[in-house]
């Protein structure tokens, strides 16, 4: 099971050739394109319809895609897991980190698992392309909700949230004033974001994710579904923490490293597409050793 940096780097490249924002035709166009790559590696997609209410501005519709194996179909009843990344991007930014960075991981990810999938997995998965990240994480408050709504078990989620930006220099890495001296001050790892009831998914993930070599990987767990750390919030975990279920955010620590953060310099050139791939190989990794053993 071997992650293709080429491919990463196609992905990213069509999905960053203009912004992303909500409602747009080109968000259409990038939902488009990640169902066919996901429908050509043997998932099946549904588009779940919603509409999101921002807590500014007036309501807007989105579309999560929902993915699942042809080749291993969900089990009635069987515990669920979930990993995701959100497909939007701000209106002024083609967010090549934020997140085309992470949904390319997510197209590997889905390429590379049904060949190797566990013999008697634990959990069924699902994979989901999130809308309206950007508007306050709508689309994983909506799937939230979804799974509450359909009695669904499960047993922990993932977000892949801007995966591919690196800096080795001393000092590239900015930290909470918590958490300074308490990690890195190279930019240059992969951080796994947990909160109080996600100590079982830090360690498994973090598990599997070190089959991948030579990527550092530090960890964190908040208290208070990190409500007292607002930057442990930004992503679609979020609305899975205030829902009661384990969830994870995978990040490059976003803007606590990335210069380019929500700017038109947020591009395919600034990337490391080394770094990415051994994330994204990684988390391959992860996934399929939380569907094995089961949490």
């Amino acid at each position: 099971m071997r992650v293709d940096a080429d491919r990463l780097r196609t992905h990213i490249a069509e999905l960053t050739k203009t912004p992303r924002p909500a409602e747009s035709a080109a968000l259409e166009q990038a939902q488009q394109y990640v169902t066919d790559c996901l429908e050509d590696a043997g998932w099946s997609v549904s588009r779940h319809s919603f509409v999101g209410e921002p807590e500014l501005g007036p309501k807007l519709d989105g579309i999560n895609l929902i993915a699942e194996s042809i080749q291993h179909p969900r089990v009635p009843g069987k515990p669920r897991f979930c990993v995701g990344a959100h497909l939007d991007s701000c209106p002024e930014t083609p967010g090549a980190d934020d997140n085309a960075s992470a949904v390319a991981a997510l197209l590997e990810i889905a390429r590379l698992l049904p060949d190797n999938w566990p013999d008697e997995p634990k959990l069924d998965l699902e994979l989901v392309a999130f809308d309206l990240e950007e508007n306050g994480m709508l689309g994983g408050a909506e799937h939230a909700r979804l799974s509450k709504e359909s009695g669904v078990d499960l047993r922990g989620m993932v977000s892949l949230e801007m995966i591919g930006y690196c800096d080795h220099a001393p000092g590239s890495q900015s930290l909470p004033k918590p958490l300074i001296g308490m990690y890195p001050d190279a930019g240059n790892f992969i951080a796994i974001v947990g909160n109080q009831n996600s100590g079982d998914l830090i360690r498994e993930f973090k598990t599997g994710m070190q089959r991948a070599d030579g990527l550092p990987i530090e960890i964190l767990a908040v208290p208070d579904n990190g409500n007292y750390l607002q930057a442990t919030r930004l992503s679609d975990h979020s609305p899975f923490w205030d829902a009661g279920y384990p969830a994870l955010m995978v990040t490059d620590t976003s803007f606590m490293r990335n210069p380019h953060y929500h700017l038109p310099t947020d591009t395919l050139e600034t990337l490391d597409i080394e770094f990415l791939a051994k994330v994204a190989q990684g988390s391959a990794e992860a996934v399929r050793h939380i569907i094995e053993m089961g949490l």
